[in-house]
């Protein structure tokens, strides 16, 4: 929870990555308010409530989410929701799906990986895709459950899918960081970061997504363990961080694509982060991302931006999507999904499935973009 003067950061993720002229959403204690408003005022910026009262809307939301225990697409499901769908959908479509585990998370929890597609028996070219890297990002972990089940109730009918399917691999890992998913449902709804302890500080987590050795810590990251964006005692310092990079190390022979899925923003994002120099790949990159959002668009209408990370928002240090890039995995994006910050984090149930529609459409695109240009 938040010291009175210590607000919270939505966008961007930390003080330190604000900049002039930059839209910032903050979360604001209630005991801080009057002071907060009172600075705003007297700088001259430009204020709006977006929430009246966090706390009512997140009890709001969580209410809602109390009635059913059941799996639902349309709905936030929680980690034992989610762990049991996941066995339950691999064996119920064993000619598609195989599940494994990669490792278990700081607190022991079981990082199941799904691996989607038609077995032929030999290896086949892959895409791996992640959700859930940040806890309170929890659109992303419901693009992720409905992107497998999309792929098996449509493989066969949808020929796009089925092509896809028969011919290429979907690693699927539908909650990266579980230890701090479960702790936004029972302690803070706005947790980030990992739940690993910090020796010499009492403040926990790590932030993953700076927690890569790709020009580690050198910008847009945190050495204090306190902040939301730190960037751990070392790459790699979180077992979550390891099982996933020894995982796409292990198999990078044959994964050809990199997708990792955040909120909020709209955004499709690709390398580089740490850097402000181009992709080798910045044109190719570039071309693919612009028809992946266009594909989006065509659903909802909804406007997406792409670009690299640190020209196209900031630079920001140690991302697993630069990571994979500088590993040799070609295809490597970062999804920033719905809204723009009407609701932030807290986006309704309501928008689930039109964000995991329109989601679809720009991951099958990159899927077959992929499938055509191999390497």
């Amino acid at each position: 929870m938040l010291h009175p003067l210590q607000v919270g950061f939505w966008k961007p993720d930390s003080s330190d990555l604000v900049s002039i002229g930059m839209n910032v959403d903050i979360h604001v204690p209630a005991a801080g308010l009057d002071m907060v408003f009172t600075i705003l005022q007297q700088s001259g910026m430009e204020a709006k409530v977006m929430f009246e009262d966090l706390q009512e809307a997140v009890e709001a939301q969580m209410d809602n989410m109390r009635v059913t225990k059941a799996h639902d697409y349309t709905k936030y499901n929680s980690w034992a929701t989610i762990n049991d769908w996941a066995v339950s959908i691999s064996s119920a479509n064993a000619n598609l799906i195989s599940r494994q585990v990669i490792g278990n998370t700081y607190e022991g929890r079981p990082m199941h990986l799904l691996t989607v597609g038609k077995k032929t028996g030999s290896a086949k070219p892959a895409v791996f895709m992640d959700c859930g890297f940040h806890a309170r990002e929890w659109i992303t972990h419901a693009f992720c459950q409905w992107f497998v089940n999309e792929a098996v109730s449509t493989y066969g009918s949808d020929p796009e899918m089925t092509n896809l399917l028969d011919r290429m691999d979907f690693f699927v890992l539908p909650v990266f960081n579980i230890d701090g998913y479960e702790y936004t449902w029972t302690k803070d709804r706005m947790w980030r970061k990992t739940r690993s302890k910090n020796s010499g500080s009492s403040c926990i987590g790590t932030d993953p997504n700076r927690n890569f050795n790709a020009g580690w810590c050198t910008t847009g990251a945190s050495s204090n363990p306190c902040s939301d964006t730190y960037c751990g005692s070392s790459p790699e310092s979180e077992i979550e961080s390891k099982n996933l990079a020894n995982f796409i190390r292990t198999n990078k022979s044959i994964i050809k694509a990199y997708l990792t899925v955040h909120s909020y923003s709209q955004l499709l994002l690709f390398p580089y982060s740490y850097k402000y120099g181009l992709a080798a790949d910045h044109s190719e990159l570039l071309s693919v991302s612009q028809g992946a959002i266009a594909a989006l668009r065509t659903l909802y209408g909804t406007r997406y931006t792409s670009g690299p990370g640190a020209t196209t928002i900031y630079p920001a240090a140690g991302g697993s999507d630069d990571w994979a890039y500088d590993l040799g995995v070609k295809y490597s994006y970062t999804f920033e999904l719905r809204d723009e910050g009407r609701y932030g984090f807290l986006l309704p149930e309501s928008q689930i499935k039109p964000t995991c529609e329109e989601t679809m459409l720009a991951v099958k695109y990159i899927a077959s973009y992929v499938l055509n240009n191999l390497y």
